[in-house]
């Protein structure tokens, strides 16, 4: 089986080296490293070409939004780039007020449209305002929703507009059952896996550093709340998000 992590964060040099090698022996053949604010996608593009089977993104998340967008257009272009973000709002921390999240957020939304590139959202306790920017703005053709955290509901409006939908070590936890309920009523064709390193270890290595080799785990528990089997969870989410990233074909595919 081979699988992408489409969504991680890595630094350069020895230690993202070795967690990179670590990941490829456990099958995970390609990575997206993410950006998070303008020097956290620079470092994400310097990952990126460095290493055969990985791409980056660019964007400012939410905690970051008082910062603004300085510095992060002049690396859409790149060509290890594939998407906006990640990029949303968060109401449990609030590092930056609520307002400036959303104007953030919607200019980013702008340029995902302008530059053709995917959109990579994050958004905690901060359903209706995400679901209404995202309306008001227009859904990228290519969006996803990633370590989604709701329940049935969110994740049917979130369908319903057209979003992919990327889950976590959290789809492992004892009490996420409104998760797996979620990942039941999401066709798979729509799901993405993700490990979101460091953070997030999947069952049985939850509390300690989350590293892309432990998607598999990731995506063993996401066949069994969506009732496939994980070599169609690996296969499946592998071609979605070549999809979704415009990745180049791999000799497999």
């Amino acid at each position: 089986m081979r699988w992408i992590d489409h969504h991680c964060h890595l630094e350069a040099g020895p230690s993202g080296d070795a967690l990179l090698t670590e990941a490829r022996a456990a099958g995970v053949a390609r990575l997206i490293v993410v950006g998070t604010d303008a020097a956290q996608s620079r470092q994400a593009v310097e990952v990126a070409a460095a290493h055969e089977g990985v791409w980056a993104t660019a964007g400012v998340h939410p905690h970051d939004a008082s910062g603004g967008l300085d510095g992060i257009a002049e690396l859409l272009d790149r060509p290890e780039v594939v998407a906006v973000g990640e990029c949303g709002l968060d109401y449990h921390y609030d590092h930056s007020p609520r307002p400036v999240q959303r104007e953030v957020f919607a200019r980013q939304i702008g340029l995902a449209h302008e530059q053709d590139l995917a959109l990579v959202i994050h958004t905690r306790e901060a359903w209706e305002d995400t679901f209404e920017i995202l309306a008001a703005e227009g859904v990228p053709e290519r969006a996803v929703l990633h370590c989604f955290t709701g329940g049935p509901q969110e994740a049917r409006r979130a369908l319903d507009l057209g979003l992919s939908l990327s889950f976590s070590g959290i789809v492992t936890f004892k009490r996420a059952d409104d998760l797996r309920e979620a990942v039941a009523c999401c066709p798979l064709e729509r799901v993405l896996v993700e490990t979101d390193s460091p953070y997030l270890a999947p069952e049985p290595h939850r509390g300690r550093p989350n590293r892309p080799a432990l998607v598999p785990l990731v995506g063993a528990a996401v066949a069994r709340a969506g009732g496939w089997s994980v070599e169609e969870v690996a296969e499946t989410t592998w071609r979605n998000a070549e999809r979704l990233y415009r990745l180049p074909p791999s000799s497999a595919s």
